[in-house]
């Protein structure tokens, strides 16, 4: 067995190839990135997605279809692609289940896929976001399992947490400090220098692989604490009959007051790491107090939209029977196509419950490729923006920049020109007295 430093040399030296395994927002940039340096293979599961990269396209939008076109990285759906492969990076998902349980279906079996892969000298490193612990506890014992290797004697292990924001054009791959982590020096090291290659911000060498699995959990549980705060800030303003916006909008001139604001947090971070760090915290026997009440007020803020409106149209009289209410953003977060555990589907089925059936539109979600997971996931169908006419309501539920775009005039002639128009604007992007002034009733949290 060579020494780390010998296999940087030929990792830099196109003597030895990296494999990605896990090409969706996490996994292909990393890719599309390394591939600019080193020999790299890209490898997932899904053989649709291959043949949509090796065709150029991006469905993420992570790093568009030119970036894909003009890369070097060897797309595959073949395991035999990946024999001789000596610097493994793992990206898969790691979702939640039924309960909030952790599911490591992904890594696990990405984590045998590559123990039968290993050779003397390889390494292995761990991107998906996980509980402190999984790495050592539960990976290396599949790795070891299934190649008849030893860690830390054959082979090494190292945990990079990934902190890509999906649909962020500001922070990106190079330019976020990249947290390192190895089995021991050697690895670390070498694992440090990789990742050098390309991020231009630098790495942070964390002193153990759990303090880096734990340094990502917390980075997205802190987040969804502050916002959970917001939006019980919203609720208890709602019922106090004072503009939330208003008061953090006053509250924000202090220096040291932190800028969050109320919204609805989904997607497969910061609506699923928090319940990584509780289940670990139970089985070490803490129950956790403030993390969970800040999960399980941001789960309810679906709900809560819904009824809020109910109680609008009651108030406004508005026939539901014949109303026709448009929604506006179907994705977890603004300008991201990604519909992966997104809360307006919440407010979706909540209003369904009262036979309000809304027509849902969302640029941002292929009508080809993502049409489908749209009906698959949710069954659900998007709408042409076309379709949005003689409305009643609208819901902007997803603030990608298309929408907060609009003029007064662009919304306003969506409307039906009888009975009452109202807008509600969730996360607050149009100006409140402009449509206030003109008729409207207005709604945000």
């Amino acid at each position: 067995m060579g020494t780390q430093s010998e296999l940087y040399d030929r990792i830099i030296n196109k003597q030895a190839s990296m494999a990605v395994i896990g090409l969706g927002y996490v996994g292909l940039p990393i890719a599309v990135a390394f591939s600019k340096k080193i020999n790299v293979i890209g490898f997932d599961v899904n053989e649709q997605k291959i043949r949509g990269y090796r065709s150029g396209v991006d469905a993420t939008n992570e790093v568009g279809d030119g970036e894909i076109q003009s890369c070097s990285v060897s797309f595959t759906s073949n395991m035999e692609q990946l024999d001789g492969v000596e610097f493994f990076i793992i990206a898969v998902p790691t979702p939640v289940q039924s309960g909030n349980v952790p599911d490591l279906k992904y890594v696990k079996h990405a984590s045998q896929m590559v123990g039968k892969k290993l050779t003397k000298g390889a390494i292995v490193v761990y991107e998906s976001t996980v509980y402190p612990g999984v790495t050592e506890e539960v990976c290396i014992p599949i790795l070891e399992r299934e190649s008849g290797l030893r860690c830390g004697e054959d082979f090494k292990v190292g945990y990079s947490p990934e902190r890509i924001n999906p649909g962020d054009t500001v922070h990106r791959l190079e330019n976020i400090i990249k947290i390192v982590s190895g089995i021991d020096e050697d690895a670390l090291n070498t694992i440090a220098s990789v990742y050098e290659l390309i991020i231009e911000a630098g790495v942070y060498r964390a002193e153990s692989i759990q303090v880096a699995e734990a340094a990502k959990v917390i980075e997205n549980a802190q987040r969804d604490i502050n916002i959970a705060f917001m939006n019980e800030l919203s609720m208890l303003f709602h019922q106090m009959g004072i503009d939330t916006k208003e008061v953090l909008q006053a509250a924000g001139t202090k220096w040291n007051f932190l800028h969050f604001s109320p919204g609805l947090v989904g997607g497969h971070c910061i609506g699923i790491d928090p319940y990584y760090l509780t289940y670990k915290a139970e089985d070490t026997g803490y129950h956790s107090k403030i993390i969970l009440a800040g999960r399980h007020i941001n789960d309810g803020m679906g709900k809560y939209i819904a009824q809020e409106m109910i109680k609008i149209f009651v108030r406004l009289k508005l026939d539901l029977s014949h109303a026709r209410i448009g929604l506006l953003g179907l994705s977890y977060k603004e300008d991201c196509a990604d519909i992966r555990n997104s809360k307006v589907i919440d407010i979706i089925e909540e209003l369904q419950e009262y036979e309000i059936h809304p027509i849902l539109v969302d640029p941002l979600v292929d009508p080809l490729v993502d049409q489908r997971e749209v009906y698959s996931e949710y069954g659900l169908e998007l709408s042409d923006p076309s379709d949005l006419h003689d409305l009643n309501v609208l819901v902007v539920a997803v603030p990608h920049e298309s929408f907060t775009q609009m003029t007064f005039q662009d919304i306003d002639q969506m409307y039906s020109k009888r009975g009452p128009k109202v807008l509600v604007d969730i996360k607050g992007c149009y100006n409140k007295a402009n449509f206030e002034s003109q008729g409207y009733y207005y709604w945000r949290l």
